[in-house]
């Protein structure tokens, strides 16, 4: 046994409206789907850094040991050269260090940027949808009304 359709519903789905609205509203959900994938990959950016950052500091580390071991084998292991060398290798580590983590906090950024403007793309195909929709009503109206 079919439903019986309300006035509104029944005009709605003659005019079109319908199924623009319904249109509408799987682009708002499919926008709202793409932004929570950003925030994703947004969390997986700094997971990423923090990553790159453990990594560098173990190779700072073998570096470290590495020039450690030739000034010692050199017999500079004292020397005011090797003070300066461990110091500038040092900052260059930390340098490298801070690098890594602010181009994970900028693709972060990025990405939940993108979420935004997923999320406000999805509200303007609403939005068009619902004034798509009515245009298809009022067009649909006025030819009903070219009838009478």
């Amino acid at each position: 046994m079919g439903d019986i359709l309300g006035p509104g519903v029944l005009f709605q789905r003659l005019s079109g409206a319908e199924g623009i609205k319904t249109e509408a509203q799987s682009a708002k959900n499919l926008a709202a789907f793409n932004e929570q994938v950003q925030k994703q990959k947004a969390k997986a950016e700094i997971k990423k850094a923090t990553f790159a950052q453990v990594r560098q500091a173990e190779e700072g580390a073998r570096i470290k040991s590495a020039l450690k071991a030739k000034a010692g084998a050199a017999g500079g292991i004292g020397s005011l050269v090797f003070e300066d060398l461990s110091a500038e290798q040092a900052a260059e580590l930390d340098l490298e260090s801070q690098l890594i983590a602010f181009e994970g906090e900028v693709a972060s950024r990025r990405a939940l940027n993108q979420g935004k403007i997923d999320r406000f793309t999805g509200k303007v195909a609403k939005l068009r949808g619902r004034n798509q929709a009515l245009a298809a009503d009022v067009q649909f109206a006025t030819s009903l009304a070219g009838f009478a």
